[in-house]
C-alpha cells in the first residue's frame, strides 16, 4: 500500500500497509518514506485554552508553535515495554529522504492537521496563523531518529529556517552523536533504565545485545557536545521507580544540562506489558526527584503535575532561536488528506 506521492519530492510512503493504516487512524500523516507527523495534545491546548506543555514551563517553548514529528516513525532498535507509540516494523529500513523536502512535507502535513482550528470558537485566528510556521521542531513523535542517515542535514534545514529542535535518542547508536553536525538545539537522551539487567527487560533491544554498554557511551560523549542535554527518566512503579545510586552514576557520567524525572503513564499500545498499578503518583516522581538531585548535586527546578515530570538542574534557562537564513516558500501549500485502508485479509 503506498501513500500519495508529495507534490515537493515526489515521496511515497514505504511503510508496512498495516502500519500505516493503524497509524493514519491515530492521526498522523506520513511523510517521506517511513516518516511522520502528528498534532500533539498540547499543540491543540495552546490554541483553544492557551495552556502549553511542560516543554513551555522548563525550557519556553511554545506549544502552539511545536510540530511534533519523527523521519522514522516505522523504525526502532528497541522494543520498549512502556512505549505507547504502535509497534514497529520488525526489519530495520534504510531511511535517507532528501532532509528539505521532509522538513518542507512535515511542514505541509503539520498544517493540514490543523486545519480544523481554523475558525474555531475557541482559537484566535492570528494565533492558527502564526501556528502555521512552526517554530519548533520536536523529533520525538516515533521510533528511533539517529537511524535516520541524513538526520544531520535535517537538523540543519530546521535551524536555518529559524526552528528550533529537540532531538530525543534511546541512545544506542553514540557514533551516529559523535559525528551529528549540527547537534540539536536540544539533545534528549532516554536514560530509562538504571542498570543492564532493567535495561533488557523493559527496552528490550531488538538487533544487538550490547545496547546497553552503546548508551554508557553515548552518555559519556555528553559533556563534550556544544549543545543543551537532556537526560530523560521514565519511571515505572515496581520497576525502574527508585535506584537513585544507579541513575546518580549514569547522570554523573553524562553530566547533563537537565534532568527530566517523567512517571510513566498507562496508556497506548505499554497496556499490553504493563498495569495502571505501574504509573507513579506524582508525589512519588517528586520524591525520586528530590532524592536523585541530591546525588548528582542538583536541585529540583521545577514540576508539572498533570505531566508527572519533574526538572532538575542548576538554573532554568529558556532555549534561544536559531538565526534564520531561510524562509519557507510562499507556494509551501498544505499537504492533501491521506487515506490508508487496514489490507483485506
Amino acid at each position: 500500500m503506498q501513500g500519495p506521492v508529495s507534490k515537493h519530492s515526489g515521496s511515497v510512503s514505504q511503510i508496512e500497509p498495516k502500519i500505516a493504516a493503524k497509524l493514519a487512524k491515530q492521526s498522523y500523516h506520513l511523510v517521506g518514506e517511513h516518516g511522520g507527523v502528528k498534532v500533539c495534545h498540547w499543540t491543540k491546548q495552546d490554541l483553544t485554552k492557551g495552556r502549553h506543555c511542560y516543554k513551555g514551563t522548563f525550557y519556553g517553548i511554545e506549544s502552539a508553535g511545536c510540530m511534533q514529528m519523527a523521519p522514522n516513525v516505522d523504525t526502532c532498535n528497541l522494543a520498549c515495554t512502556y512505549c505507547w507509540r504502535e509497534p514497529h516494523s520488525a526489519t530495520l529500513h534504510k531511511i535517507d529522504d532528501d532532509p528539505l523536502e521532509l522538513f518542507y512535507e512535515s511542514v505541509r502535513a503539520h498544517r493540514r492537521l490543523l486545519t480544523g482550528y481554523k475558525g474555531h470558537k475557541d482559537v484566535l485566528l492570528e494565533d492558527w496563523e502564526r501556528a502555521q510556521d512552526p517554530k519548533h521542531v520536536a523529533i520525538s513523535l516515533n521510533g528511533e531518529p539517529t537511524l535516520y542517515s541524513r538526520l544531520g542535514e535535517f537538523l540543519e534545514v530546521c535551524h536555518d529556517h529559524g526552528v528550533s529542535t529537540f532531538l530525543v535518542t534511546n541512545g544506542s547508536l553514540p557514533k551516529v552523536i559523535e559525528n551529528l553536525d549540527p547537534l540539536p538545539t536540544q539533545l534528549y537522551v532516554s536514560v530509562d533504565a538504571p542498570n543492564k539487567e532493567l535495561f533488557n527487560k523493559l527496552c528490550k533491544p531488538k538487533f544487538n545485545q550490547n545496547a546497553w554498554e552503546m548508551l554508557e557511551e553515548t552518555l559519556a560523549l555528553l559533556p563534550s557536545l556544544d549543545t543543551r542535554t537532556v537526560c530523560r527518566h521514565t519511571l515505572i512503579r515496581h520497576e525502574s521507580l527508585g535506584h537513585h545510586e544507579d541513575y546518580a552514576r549514569l547522570d554523573n557520567i553524562a553530566d547533563p544540562n537537565f534532568i527530566e524525572a517523567k512517571g510513566y503513564v498507562y496508556v497506548g499500545h505499554s497496556q499490553k506489558n504493563h498495569t495502571i498499578d505501574n504509573m507513579p503518583a506524582h508525589t512519588e516522581v517528586m520524591e525520586f526527584a528530590h532524592n536523585l538531585a541530591s546525588l548528582v548535586g542538583r536541585e529540583v527546578l521545577s514540576d508539572r503535575r498533570e505531566s508527572r515530570v519533574a526538572l532538575i538542574g542548576h538554573e532554568m534557562i529558556p532555549i534561544t532561536l536559531p538565526e534564520k537564513v531561510r524562509d519557507l516558500p510562499r507556494d509551501l501549500g498544505i499537504a492533501k488528506p491521506q487515506h490508508y485502508p487496514l489490507p483485506q485479509a
